[in-house]
């Protein structure tokens, strides 16, 4: 069974309780459960996890690097400046493996600050806008 590492960065932990409206009513362990049932259903070992630290989820893309493994990154409000974390992710798609930039919502359609993203330049693909379905989707572009 393939292995793929769903990471998320900063307040994604507080799903459900953090502004609704935009990211949804999905708490973060219902996210982690719909996750592993649909890594499970397509074949795929999912592990995820979430940190408010920069470093932390640098040292997360490493060890993917390290291991061999493709990423889902939700690098939340770091998408937009964290040049450390562009170039940890581009040791992942420069080495063959795949990283695929995930949004709950659309970036785009939101304040103009959250247009920009770093980390899109050197990821696989991106998902944007569809909440937790963006995962969904994910995943599934890995397992095809």
């Amino acid at each position: 069974m393939r292995s793929v590492l769903v990471l998320n960065g900063p307040n994604l932990g507080r799903l459900g309780s953090r502004e609704p409206d935009i990211y949804g009513s999905v708490s973060y362990a219902d996210l982690v459960e719909l996750l592993d049932s649909t890594g499970a259903e397509l074949g795929l070992s999912v592990e995820t996890r979430q940190t408010d630290s920069e470093a932390e989820l640098i040292g997360w893309l490493h060890g993917a690097v390290d291991a061999g493994t493709d990423v889902v990154l939700n690098p939340a409000a770091f998408t937009h400046y964290s040049y450390a974390l562009r170039d940890a992710a581009a040791m992942l798609t420069k080495g063959g493996l795949r990283l695929i930039e995930v949004h709950l919502s659309n970036p785009h359609a939101r304040e103009e600050f959250r247009h920009t993203s770093v980390i899109s330049g050197v990821a696989t693909g991106v998902i944007a806008g569809f909440g937790v379905n963006s995962y969904v989707l994910a995943l599934r572009q890995l397992a095809s």
